[in-house]
């Protein structure tokens, strides 16, 4: 379409490149905003966050002397759920079943203190984060579409070239 409207072979050439450069630039520019905003927020202060509150936790996994992963897990009394938050594995250390055991920590958690249900929000386009949830016994409850996460400005070009789907996920351990 671009050849028919303009003619120019070269501008034909160079319109995906400039389109997936734009794509990669928008791309970084909101993780990298979401990420400043994790450690300006809860990450900054785990303890305050995690430690403190009642119904709330953070885990670490450590392998050899190294931290490999981190979960945490923030109780909510009005619904009795636990949210299962920061669920991360360094990339080095993946597939070893550390992603697993610390969900089923959150998990235990949970049952321990008398939670009905665990829940969990996802952007993970990796479907192994899916396959995770779902292995631990977590049903996908839903999707939001065109997701803002913290951080986002929401702009038109960044609308157009970086767009987030939101999956719920939901495991009930218990009727209430």
């Amino acid at each position: 379409i671009c050849f028919v409207v303009t003619k120019s072979f070269l501008l034909t050439c160079c319109l995906p490149i400039f389109l997936m450069g734009m794509r990669y630039y928008f791309s970084r520019k909101v993780i990298l905003h979401y990420l400043d905003c994790a450690l300006h927020t809860d990450m900054s202060d785990i303890e305050q966050y995690y430690m403190k509150p009642p119904g709330s936790c953070f885990w670490v996994a450590v392998l050899d002397g190294n931290v490999v992963g981190i979960v945490a897990a923030r109780g909510n009394e009005e619904d009795n759920t636990v949210e299962l938050l920061r669920m991360s594995v360094d990339s080095n250390y993946r597939g070893k079943g550390i992603a697993k055991a610390l969900g089923r920590k959150v998990l235990e958690f949970a049952m321990l203190n008398n939670y009905s249900s665990v829940v969990l929000g996802t952007t993970a386009v990796k479907m192994a984060a899916h396959k995770l949830y779902e292995s631990l016994g977590f049903k996908h409850v839903g999707v939001v579409e065109h997701y803002a996460l913290p951080g986002m400005t929401r702009s038109l070009l960044e609308r157009m070239f970086f767009q987030v789907r939101y999956h719920r996920y939901r495991l009930q351990l218990r009727e209430e």
